[in-house]
């Protein structure tokens, strides 16, 4: 009894230095992929007056930055957890339009993928308990960059089809045509609430997972009555690698 004791004991002591370790102050790099798309009530609503869009799947892209992480609590346990990251997202949708269109036009349909270039500046709280980490906080990302890629498709009367491929020009929610690179029909800030779960060795190399929600709504409505909104939704699996600072 009394050697089973001085086992757990001495298994406890190595988990608590691990914790130490995993949440002492550090600075490193992360990089990974992400898993990203739009959601809430009016997504539907993203392209121009008239069509009928449905959400496609998640669009893969990725993310790449700087992560830090300084303890709050003496052992350690407790750290708070700021990064820099660039983090390549979007979302693509799929648009049929059928009515306002011109004589002999039977539908307009259109498959567009939207690349959004952010960068994001996640605060977040972390319990470190031996290796495994848990992650919690607020995030605050700036779009800089945004990039359409559209494939069109009129249908008329008489059965023919006019294809048009790569055509990065697009009508906005409000019915205004938008060029390739255009983002002013979004919203230049995002403000997301995030959550993971990883784990990270003595060494600094740590895997996580984290899912981001977006709470400020990417449709830039602000000069219009009916103000749609949608949201950004982000799966981010990241590598870090993360040196301690001298105490």
């Amino acid at each position: 009894m009394k050697k089973i004791a001085v086992l757990g004991l001495s298994l406890l002591s190595v988990s608590v230095a691990q914790a130490q370790d995993a949440g002492g102050r550090r600075i490193g790099v992360k990089v990974g992929a992400t898993y990203s798309s739009i959601s809430g009530d009016n997504v539907s609503r993203i392209t121009g007056p008239n069509f009928d869009s449905d959400l496609g799947s998640y669009k893969l892209g990725y993310n790449v930055g700087v992560g830090t992480s300084f303890p709050i609590s003496s052992d350690g346990f407790f750290s708070i957890a700021p990064e820099l990251l660039y983090n390549r997202k979007g979302y693509e949708i799929s648009s049929t339009r059928t009515t306002g269109l011109p004589t002999g036009v039977t539908s307009i349909e259109s498959e567009q993928q939207r690349v959004l270039h952010y960068l994001d500046l996640p605060i977040l709280a972390k319990i470190n308990a031996g290796g495994l980490f848990f992650e919690l906080g607020p995030q605050v990302s700036y779009l800089f960059g945004s990039k359409n890629k559209q494939q069109t498709t009129t249908k008329f009367s008489n059965g023919d089809k006019d294809k048009v491929e790569n055509d990065g020009s697009f009508l906005d929610y409000s019915g205004v045509s938008r060029g390739e690179r255009d983002k002013s029909d979004l919203a230049q800030f995002d403000i997301s609430g995030v959550a993971g779960i990883g784990y990270q060795t003595e060494g600094g190399l740590s895997l996580g997972l984290r899912y981001a929600r977006g709470f400020n709504s990417l449709i830039d409505s602000k000069d219009t009555d009916n103000e749609p909104k949608a949201f950004n939704n982000a799966f981010t699996l990241q590598l870090g690698y993360l040196l301690p600072l001298g105490q």
